[in-house]
């Protein structure tokens, strides 16, 4: 898929440039990340236990859905496409990776591969002036669908064709197992490796990952064990324990029963 490229913000791109850039050059040599041992229970990372939080708070508000779009100029062979797909899925265990909660905790569960199959929708029978605009409006309304954490999978694609040489891929994934640093610095040229590949009836170009992204989450919670973050927590507990101060910000509609997450009246209704 060589020229498939993301219909991303350009100023996002090079945030995320700069990030990765910046990280290389300050990485610090520390001991490799072990394979965690078959069978054991596979803890959250700090940063996914935060949004596992939020969303068991509004478990149907999509607010942690993150879209992608990858388009593609020129012919597409679909069935390629899939197989490619399906061959990150089975790469990258997060892409099949579901949240329980064992003894009141929640925990990561690596599901078996799955093949990939697209939804396609075909907008060239609609006159060219409507068919970008269609094409966005499908792209919301999947991305707007909320996931179940517990039962996933927290991936999901639609294919919308809008010209014969204009083609439009919508992922939609939830931000627990996902991030922009891997948009750009993974998934992107995964995905168009392992596409020319199953193009040319080849076998996948890319070497086997030492690790995985639980093996990375069981790692850093041994080390960012109860001792190491006492320090930090006997901190905040002490500058935000006890009675705090009640802010009221004035506005001017009641505030609902129910939170909505609307930012406008009507907001919701556009998408």
């Amino acid at each position: 898929m060589s020229r498939a490229v993301p219909a991303a913000d350009d100023q996002r791109r090079r945030l995320v440039e700069a990030y990765l850039k910046c990280r290389g050059e300050h990485a610090v040599t520390a001991e490799p990340i072990p394979r965690r041992p078959a069978g054991v229970p596979i803890p959250l990372s700090w940063a996914q236990r935060q949004v596992w939080l939020h969303a068991q708070v509004a478990p149907d508000v999509p607010v942690y859905n993150e879209p992608i779009t990858v388009r593609r100029r020129g012919p597409l062979d679909v069935a390629a496409l899939e197989r490619a797909l399906s061959e990150i899925v089975n790469r990258h265990e997060i892409w099949r990776t579901v949240f329980a909660v064992e003894d009141g905790e929640p925990v990561q569960r690596t599901a078996p591969p799955w093949r990939w199959t697209l939804p396609v929708v075909d907008l060239r029978g609609l006159p060219a002036g409507v068919r970008e605009a269609e094409a966005l409006h499908l792209a919301r309304l999947d991305a707007m669908r909320p996931f179940d954490l517990a039962r996933g999978p927290l991936v999901r694609g639609l294919l919308v064709h809008v010209d014969h040489d204009d083609h439009r891929l919508f992922l939609t994934l939830h931000h627990i197992v996902h991030d922009g640093v891997s948009v750009f610095g993974l998934f992107i040229p995964e995905l168009t490796a392992l596409y020319e590949a199953c193009v040319a009836g080849q076998r996948s170009p890319l070497s086997e990952l030492p690790i995985q992204y639980a093996d990375f989450a069981r790692w850093e919670r041994s080390v960012l064990d109860d001792d190491a973050l006492r320090p930090h927590l006997d901190y905040w507990q002490g500058r935000l324990g006890g009675d705090q101060p009640t802010t009221e910000l004035t506005s001017d509609r009641p505030r609902p029963a129910r939170q909505s997450f609307r930012g406008a009246p009507g907001a919701a209704d556009r998408w």
